[in-house]
């Protein structure tokens, strides 16, 4: 639940961007200069993934620049989620690359299997690859430490990304040693197994930022430490239904509900809340809305009633809790929330029984059950 600056945020990824962009640049022309005067096919193809890469990185830093654009009236939530698409084109990239690197090694492979023309390289083109394999290596790094720190996916993707790139262009490498040494050429082989695994990070690239598009599921570290904030007031004797929505990094919006003595007056629940929710933003970001549950446990009949009802709830073990619960004893009147485990395929079944057992216990009164989703750990 960290909270960053976002003017510093968007600074960091776009000069980190700038600096792939520079680092790529660099290796796209030392990598087509070798591959081209030695004839190697796999050194071209490592210098046109190196493209992909700062095409990748202008990619961020477009991303990161329309996230940080201030909410306007067609987009009051603000553009954060506009990084997500970017983390996404980078994903595209990276799968092409890879379905592109096992094209070409395929084909090759298949044109001529016991490579009767290996490339032909010098010392210097060695020492060149080897260098580019380590600058790989440290941009992957790089932009692996700076997306963690600045929690951006697109800068992680990346750095995933040039890591790979690495292992790939040390394949290469070690494919030119084994051509300069014994003149027999393997770089079609490794390409092709190299270029399946950049295919699967790409994949695993888009299965992830579609995740994030559509929506996940707030870790448990998160939601137990916001539960933990919003308890920690004295006046809050528990806190339910809480429900963040991401819209994009360090921003969330969430709601929840809090339950407090039922003889609190509306200016007690009104500065209460207001304590909360205002603490809440300044130490997480998080905009939160607060809801109140009236507590009534202290009536003889509110707590019988609760008491049979957690014994009926032991016959339904996808029930996960129980709140909101509060008797209007002149009304003949319960009403109770249930959150069901998402497992529970018939949760409307089980309302029904639990209300006809309540019912049998107490047929004078009336049961209204509300069934939550369960949002959140």
């Amino acid at each position: 639940m960290e909270q960053y600056d976002l003017v510093k945020r968007e600074k960091a990824i776009i000069k980190t961007s700038i600096i792939g962009i520079l680092g790529n640049v660099a290796l796209v022309g030392f990598k087509a200069t070798v591959g081209l005067i030695a004839g190697s096919i796999a050194i071209i193809l490592d210098a046109v993934n190196n493209l992909t890469d700062a095409l990748s990185s202008i990619i961020t830093m477009i991303g990161t620049k329309i996230a940080g654009k201030k909410p306007d009236k067609n987009h009051p939530y603000g553009h954060g989620r506009s990084e997500y698409l970017a983390s996404m084109a980078v994903g595209i990239i990276v799968t092409f690359a890879g379905g592109l690197a096992v094209y070409e090694a395929v084909r090759g492979i298949i044109a001529d299997p016991t490579c009767s023309n290996p490339p032909a390289y010098d010392v210097w083109m060695l020492i060149i690859v080897g260098v580019a394999v380590l600058t790989k290596v440290a941009l992957g790094l790089y932009f692996r430490h700076n997306g963690k720190k600045w929690n951006s996916e697109a800068l992680k993707d990346s750095g995933i990304d040039a890591l790979f790139d690495a292992i790939l262009s040390f394949s290469t490498l070690v494919a030119a040693l084994v051509s300069f040494f014994t003149h027999f050429a393997i770089e079609n082989y490794l390409g092709a197994l190299i270029g399946l695994f950049i295919l699967r990070a790409g994949i695993k690239m888009l299965i992830r930022s579609y995740s994030l598009i559509i929506g996940e599921r707030v870790s448990k570290e998160e939601t137990q430490a916001l539960r933990k904030a919003i308890a920690s007031y004295p006046e809050v004797k528990g806190v339910y239904d809480l429900i963040l929505h991401n819209y994009g990094p360090n921003r969330s919006i969430g709601s929840a509900h809090i339950e407090v003595d039922d003889s609190f007056n509306a200016k007690q629940i009104h500065d209460l809340t207001r304590r909360i929710t205002g603490d809440i933003y300044l130490k997480t970001g998080i905009i939160l809305t607060l809801g109140v549950y009236a507590s009534n446990d202290s009536s003889p009949l509110g707590k019988e009633i609760k008491d049979s009802l957690l014994k009926v709830l032991k016959d339904y073990p996808s029930v996960l809790q129980i709140h909101g619960f509060y008797v209007r004893e002149e009304e003949k009147f319960c009403s109770f929330d249930l959150i069901f485990d998402f497992a529970d395929k018939d949760s409307k079944k089980a309302i029904e029984g639990i209300r006809n057992k309540m019912k049998e216990i107490y047929p004078e009164f009336t049961f209204y059950v509300v069934e939550d989703l369960d949002f959140a750990d």
